[in-house]
């Protein structure tokens, strides 16, 4: 992908500073112009873990997007003196995404999650925009292992129905694994890490309050939600990021005598 987008460095991961409607016109525009383009998905966990694990920070940094979705990355850029756009949360964001498609006569794939979970997925987002095209869907319990029959079955599946748009949700970090040892393989244009996407939009898992999410603390519903699964993420995940940030901006201050650098020197 030759176009490039605003972006800043956080904890050492690139987050891009592109905005709701943004993503949308970009998406757009890449599908119909053969372009090949790799979003992910930019949260805490997902910043903590391109911390942690270099395989993981090469497929963030190697995106060519990584979208603003957890309200955490809005307040650490903050911190180090930057602006950002209000998040984008893909629960939210996809219906807009999905009439544009729809509009455009682009195609989508949904690939992950428990089996039937995309279908019925898929079969809500066309029951609001009856003319979306949808290209397929697959579950996301298959051996994932490079060159096993059940990976090369998948990988078949989704190159024969040549979708404009495909949405990856294994969960962190299983799908970006899969799409760092898949993506060249894909004839695809666009393609998503979407993590729990496809279980909000058939609503087999509910969303938290929506006046926790509209002030930042979506993290808190989905803890009280999946209490078990999330703790460790939020509860240690959450200080370790701010934690991180904080030592980011102490050492630009030293480095940079105080102020603030600009996104062509921190990205």
């Amino acid at each position: 992908m030759s176009e490039t987008w605003p972006s800043i460095n956080l904890i050492g991961t690139k987050l891009t500073l592109l905005d709701w409607h943004g993503l949308i016109q970009t998406v757009g525009e890449a599908a119909l112009s053969g372009q090949k383009v790799l979003v992910a998905s930019g949260n805490v966990f997902s910043f903590n873990l391109a911390y942690e694990k270099p395989w993981f920070r090469e497929f963030m940094n190697g995106a060519d997007i990584v979208r603003l979705e957890g309200d955490g990355l809005r307040w650490g850029a903050r911190i180090l003196g930057y602006q950002t756009p209000r998040r984008i949360v893909f629960a939210d964001w996809v219906w807009d995404l999905a009439e544009m498609a729809a509009a455009q006569g682009l195609s989508l794939f949904l690939l992950g999650s428990r089996p039937g979970v995309a279908e019925k997925a898929a079969a809500r987002l066309r029951e609001r925009f009856p003319n979306l095209r949808i290209a397929g869907a697959h579950h996301g319990y298959f051996d994932k292992t490079p060159g096993s029959a059940e990976n090369e079955g998948v990988i078949q599946k989704i190159n024969s129905a040549r979708p404009n748009i495909l949405f990856v949700g294994f969960g962190m970090p299983l799908q970006e694994r899969w799409l760092s040892e898949n993506w060249p393989r894909l004839d695809v244009n666009v393609a998503f890490t979407c993590g729990a996407l496809f279980d909000y939009v058939s609503g087999d898992l509910r969303r938290s309050p929506k006046w926790l999410n509209d002030h930042g603390l979506e993290w808190l519903g989905r803890l009280i939600i999946e209490p078990r699964r999330l703790w460790r993420r939020y509860l240690i995940g959450n200080p370790l990021f701010l934690w991180r940030v904080l030592k980011q901006r102490l050492r630009q201050g030293l480095t940079h005598g105080g102020r603030v650098p600009h996104d062509s020197e921190s990205a």
